[in-house]
């Protein structure tokens, strides 16, 4: 009999329609593919269960994060390969009934069947968040998911993000990222506030205050006056301490509270930076209008925001499982100009828009170095299965922004004077 790496490069092959760039090795110890390529190591059988019982990205994402499977070599090299083989085929990609209607196709997935053992689905790793019914959004579903992302642990985070505790993209100064992350963070604060024309006696709100980053400099380098609001316990408890220790308390409150629960309107300017993802389609027109009664007449809006391609068919869009069922629950991406048109439904007059796609690639590779370098207390802070949720999510994630399959960008928009004023300068990106 063959050995299983052999058979389960065949079977791979005649699944996918193209050859495997990549080795696999299996549970036996069998090696076959291209020497020298990065390696696929399948653990167990119950990887192949996994697959099995949901084919695709979802069942490669359990594997994964359980533990079932595991990549040797150039990690970025190996995502590359699978995300062209199988996570980013394409709107036309053939989908699994149309390519089991041929005899290899089958044949292939009975050889799999009869290399699985068991057939009986393997329970999900625990790190998994029950699959709910889309576009809710209440505060009550908002909550859980920020929590299921955020609350993993202070310490784990400053693991990942560095001393900064930024967990946005940041702002460099060369593609080749030569500048540390610390410095490249602050200068992406420094470039919101900036934008937001922040001075002594105005005030901010930071909506998705995060661990108090931006609300401590922007307090600190500009004299405004800061609330920041998060729905994460830990960032807030976090965030409180930083802003006591820099001796900020009096001009920074941190709340644990929805955005759609601030009262104590109006603020100068609002900053949201990497927040409006959680928001939804079906709230977004209600997000941007309550960011707009927030501010003064004359306010501005700091809109940091990742953007998707668009489809063709847009009513098909979904966020992958991966994500959805790991990451960020409940999650939504769009479209840069459908983004523009809600701000502009709500009131907001849009007045730049400065695309940093590829800052958030070189972020993500230092968080993922950040990760790698010290796994083992990682590995101490959560659970192994969490740890591989954010390694392969950062890493997929940096590969998505350099191939332009994923977008950010930051958003400038005002809410104009009744009589059409804007307050803006006349000259493009003068930001003061």
């Amino acid at each position: 009999m063959p050995e299983a790496a052999s058979r389960l490069q065949s079977f791979a092959e005649q699944l996918l329609g193209a050859p495997l760039p990549m080795r696999i090795r299996a549970w036996d110890g069998s090696q076959a593919g291209p020497p020298g390529a990065p390696t696929l190591v399948v653990r167990n059988r119950r990887a192949l269960r996994r697959l099995l019982w949901k084919p695709g990205e979802l069942g490669l994402a359990r594997a994964w994060v359980a533990g079932d499977l595991d990549i040797e070599g150039d990690f970025y090299a190996a995502l590359d390969h699978l995300s062209g083989l199988v996570w980013n085929r394409g709107e036309d990609a053939r989908s699994l009934a149309e390519a089991l209607r041929e005899p290899g196709v089958r044949a292939a997935v009975r050889g799999l069947v009869r290399m699985a053992g068991l057939p009986v689905p393997p329970a999900p790793p625990r790190e998994e968040v029950a699959r709910r019914r889309r576009g809710l959004h209440t505060k009550r579903t908002d909550k859980r998911a920020v929590s299921h992302h955020y609350d993993v642990g202070n310490d784990f985070y400053e693991v990942v993000l560095g001393p900064s505790m930024v967990y946005s993209c940041a702002y460099w100064e060369t593609a080749e990222g030569g500048d540390t992350l610390e410095d490249a963070q602050r200068d992406k604060l420094e470039l919101v506030c900036r934008k937001l024309a922040l001075m002594p006696g105005r005030r901010l709100l930071d909506v998705g205050c995060g661990w108090g980053s931006l609300a401590i400099h922007a307090a600190r380098e500009h004299g405004v006056h800061v609330v920041g609001v998060t729905l994460s316990q830990e960032q807030a408890a976090y965030a409180r301490k930083r802003v006591a220790e820099e001796g900020l308390a009096d001009r920074v409150e941190i709340r644990v509270q929805d955005y759609r629960d601030v009262t104590d309107a109006p603020f100068d300017a609002v900053s949201s930076v990497g927040m409006a993802e959680h928001v939804g389609s079906e709230q977004y027109l209600t997000y941007a209008r309550d960011l707009y009664a927030l501010l003064k007449p004359g306010g501005r809006l700091l809109n940091h925001q990742i953007a998707r391609r668009p489809h063709a068919d847009e009513d098909a869009y979904s966020l992958d499982g991966f994500i959805d069922a790991y990451v960020f629950p409940d999650g939504e991406l769009a479209p840069l100009g459908t983004t523009v048109t809600q701000l502009e439904r709500a009131g907001f007059e849009v007045r730049d828009v400065e695309p940093i796609r590829e800052h958030y690639a070189l972020t993500l590779r230092r968080w993922v170095a950040n990760l790698e370098a010290d796994w083992t207390r990682a590995l101490d802070l959560t659970s192994p299965g969490r740890a591989r949720v954010w390694r392969l999510y950062m890493a997929a994630s940096a590969l998505a922004f350099e191939r332009n399959r994923l977008g950010v960008n930051q958003i400038l928009a005002v809410r104009s004077l009744e009589a059409g004023g804007s307050g803006m300068p006349l000259r493009a990106r003068t930001w003061n």
